[in-house]
C-alpha cells in the first residue's frame, strides 16, 4: 500500500470515528421542551392536567408554588398563566391531582385537589373555574398530632369503576408499618362542598428519606409512589383488594432521588410508566403492562435526559392535544419556578409507541 492511499485510509478511518462519536454525544443530549411555561412566584413544584373533552386544545395545566405564600397556577397549553384562575395565600401547597365527576349535588364536577403542608389540610377546587369548595379545607391525618407525621406532600386521585373517588395521601415522614399512606374516599357533605371519610391506612416506607410522589392507573387499578433513594412501591388503589405491596420498581440504576411519576395509556392496558431520576435529570421508562407472565414485573425500556433541572412532580398525557401536541404531551417542573412542557414524540424517540395522532 503506497504512503498516499495509507494516509486516505487514516483519514476515513477518523472522520468514521469522530461521526460515530458524534452520534452518540448527540443521542446524550437532554430533550428540549418546546413550551416553558411562565414563572411562579417562588417554588414551582408538582403539575397535574385538565382535560377540557369538548375541545382539548384549551385544557388546563395546574401547577404548585410550594411556599409559605404559595398557590396553584393555571396556565393553558402555552404556558401562559390565566390570571383569573390562579388561587394564590395557599400555605405551602405541596403536589396536586385532578380527576373527573365528582357528584355535588347531582352535578358532575371536575376537582383539582392540593395538600396544604402547613394546615394539614386537603384543598379542593372545582374545574375549570377554580372555586373553592371544601369549606376552608379537609384536614387529614387528624390522629398523629402527636407523632408529628402530619406534614402533607403527595396526593393522587382515584376513580373507581363505581365512580367513587378518592384521594390517597402522604406525607414527609411516617411509619415504617405500612400505614404511611391514608386513603380517603370524597363525598358531597350535603351541601354541594366535599367532605373526606377516611377509608385505610396502607403503604410500606424504609424510614431512609421521604414519600412525595403519588400516582394512581385508574383503568389498571394500581398505585405506586416513589419511595425516595429505593424504589417505586405499587399496590392496589381499590381499598377492598388489600394492603399487599405488589412490586418495588425501579431499585437500579437511579443518581439519587426517585421523584415524580406518570402514565402515558397507548390503551386501557398498555403504556408507560415515567419515573423522575431527579439529581440526575433524567426520567426512567418503564412498561406499564408488565410481563406477559407478571403484570407487576415492570421493564425498563429507557433513559431519558430533559432539560428540566431537578424535577420533582411530572404529568403525561397521551392525547391530541394540537398542533403541538398531536400524540400527547410530558410535563416536568424544573427548580427555576417554571414547568417544562415537552411533545410525547420527542420523550418517545425511536424506541417508545405513541397515540395515533387527529
Amino acid at each position: 500500500m503506497n504512503t498516499k492511499l495509507a494516509c486516505f485510509y487514516i483519514i476515513a478511518l477518523f472522520l468514521s470515528l469522530q461521526a460515530k462519536c458524534q452520534t452518540t454525544k448527540d443521542n446524550n443530549l437532554p430533550i428540549a421542551p418546546i413550551i416553558i411555561t411562565d414563572s411562579v412566584k417562588k417554588d414551582s413544584d408538582d403539575p397535574a392536567v385538565w382535560i377540557d373533552k369538548k375541545d382539548p386544545s384549551k385544557s388546563l395545566i395546574i401547577g404548585t408554588d410550594k411556599d409559605i405564600d404559595g398557590g396553584l397556577y393555571v396556565f393553558n397549553l402555552e404556558g401562559k398563566i390565566q390570571e383569573n384562575k390562579v388561587v394564590r395565600g395557599l400555605k405551602r401547597p405541596n403536589n396536586v391531582d385532578v380527576e373527573y365527576g365528582l357528584k355535588l349535588k347531582g352535578i358532575s364536577t371536575d376537582i383539582a385537589v392540593t395538600t396544604e403542608r402547613f394546615t394539614h389540610k386537603l384543598r379542593i377546587f372545582s374545574l375549570p373555574d377554580m372555586k373553592s369548595i371544601d369549606n376552608g379545607g379537609i384536614e387529614v391525618f387528624e390522629n398523629e398530632t402527636s407523632t408529628g407525621f402530619r406534614d402533607l406532600m403527595g396526593i393522587a386521585l382515584y376513580k373507581n369503576k363505581k365512580g367513587e373517588i378518592y384521594a390517597i395521601v402522604g406525607r414527609k415522614t411516617g411509619p415504617t408499618t405500612g400505614e404511611y399512606l391514608w386513603q380517603y374516599l370524597l363525598q358531597d357533605d350535603g351541601s354541594g362542598q366535599v367532605e373526606a371519610k377516611l377509608v385505610r391506612k396502607f403503604g410500606i416506607y424504609s424510614g431512609k428519606k421521604e414519600i412525595e410522589s403519588i400516582a394512581v392507573d385508574d383503568e389498571l387499578g394500581y398505585v405506586y409512589y416513589s419511595d425516595e433513594g429505593i424504589g417505586v412501591r405499587k399496590y392496589y388503589a381499590e381499598p377492598s383488594k388489600g394492603n399487599e405491596q405488589l412490586a418495588l420498581i425501579g431499585t437500579t440504576g437511579f443518581t439519587e432521588d426517585h421523584e415524580g411519576i406518570s402514565i402515558y395509556n397507548l390503551s386501557k392496558k398498555k403504556g408507560y410508566i415515567l419515573v423522575s431520576d431527579q439529581g440526575a435529570d433524567k426520567f426512567h421508562v418503564f412498561l406499564r403492562e408488565g410481563s406477559k407472565k407478571n403484570p407487576n414485573e415492570h421493564q425498563l425500556l429507557k433513559v431519558v435526559n430533559v432539560k428540566a433541572h431537578q424535577s420533582d412532580g411530572s404529568e403525561t398525557i397521551a392525547l391530541s392535544f394540537n398542533k403541538n401536541f398531536r400524540k400527547g404531551l410530558f410535563i416536568a417542573m424544573s427548580d427555576d419556578r417554571t414547568f417544562h412542557i415537552y411533545r410525547w414524540e420527542d420523550i418517545a424517540g425511536k424506541e417508545l409507541k405513541s397515540i395515533s395522532a387527529k
